[in-house]
């Protein structure tokens, strides 16, 4: 169990430098889709550098008038 925790940690490392790599922390604004970006990038590690390019749109509702 031991190595498989150290392979999640290199698995989320690699995900969060790929993030750094297409700036999205520089421009990151705080909104729902720069928000679930970052995070799909980091769950999909490695994937990223074999053509995965993860991105997600939100749709919050608005208050009704």
């Amino acid at each position: 169990m031991g190595s498989g925790r150290w392979i999640l940690v290199a698995w989320l490392i690699i995900g969060a430098l790929a993030a750094g790599q297409r700036h999205y922390y520089a421009r990151f604004d705080g909104g729902c889709a720069a928000i679930a970006t970052i995070g799909i990038t980091w769950a999909t590690g490695p994937l990223n550098y074999v053509g995965l390019n993860p991105t997600a749109n939100c749709k919050v509702p608005q208050p009704s008038r």
